[in-house]
């Protein structure tokens, strides 16, 4: 975990994203697929494994000047082990481009190039899980924190995962939630919105609840706990590699059961 986070978060990953796509696509191996678009005149990838209902993915890209070792490169951390859990179970993991500004929650982004394509190519998406900063955890108390009024209903520890959607995706919250307590000890929230709370759609799930497919964020709360979001001080060793690692499990048990219910 620490290996891919620390190879990935060297530079930041804005305008150069042909380095750390390769990365991506020598960790997924030989079956990978690349969805090439064009984007501000430049040809930029999404890097895709396995097939099925369900779809994994975490963007691979930074802001400007920051190396983004919990944004995003824990989540895709994450992902790449994830993957080589789950051979034939159902699940696809995929790597996002463009995710960050310029593009965020715009037709630009990877995510959505992906998500429309699948929506025109007429396929059933079950789930979507965008793995969204994943590496930053807390005991202390007050390092969580919440638009208002949530504070009042969560924790004040920054010690747990998130499972976060609009409201649209609120079967899908608790149904994760209710699977990953089930399969793993890591201490988990659920939350379903209304879009316009600040957090709630600032992801690649977004590009899916877009195009009409059932998707939430998993997160660690990005800004609302870490104090490095999207600064030159986002580096690797602020993360906690063995509770990623505990998270991953929880989430491939979390993931396979969900792959069952549906059919694979």
């Amino acid at each position: 975990m620490r290996r891919h986070v620390e190879a990935l978060a060297q530079n930041e990953r804005n305008t150069d994203l042909e380095t750390p796509a390769r990365y991506i696509e020598n960790a997924f191996g030989e079956k990978s697929l690349s969805q090439v678009f064009e984007s501000g005149g430049r040809k930029v990838r999404n890097l895709e494994l396995g097939s099925g209902p369900i779809v994994v993915g975490a963007h691979y890209d930074t802001v400007p000047g920051s190396p983004g070792a919990d944004d995003n490169a824990s989540g895709v951390a994450v992902l790449i082990e994830l993957s080589r859990l789950f051979p034939g179970a159902g699940i696809r993991c995929v790597a996002f481009a463009n995710e960050e500004v310029p593009y965020f929650l715009g037709p630009e982004m990877g995510s959505f190039a992906f998500a429309r394509r699948s929506r025109e190519r007429r396929e059933t998406l079950r789930a979507m899980f965008s793995l969204e900063m994943l590496g930053y955890y807390r005991e202390a108390p007050g390092s969580q924190h919440y638009p208002f009024p949530l504070g009042f209903f969560y924790p004040d520890r920054g010690d747990f995962i998130a499972f976060v959607g609009d409201l649209g995706a609120r079967r899908l919250v608790r149904r994760s939630v209710e699977l990953f307590r089930k399969n793993s000890r890591f201490p988990a929230e659920g939350l379903a919105a209304p879009s316009i709370v600040p957090g709630v759609s600032w992801s690649d799930h977004w590009s899916f609840r877009r195009h009409g497919y059932p998707a939430v964020m998993v997160t660690d709360t990005a800004f609302y706990r870490y104090p490095h979001y999207h600064l030159p001080s986002d580096t690797p060793e602020k993360l906690d590699y063995e509770r990623m690692a505990r998270l991953t499990m929880g989430l491939a048990a979390m993931l396979q059961e969900l792959a069952q219910e549906h059919g694979r």
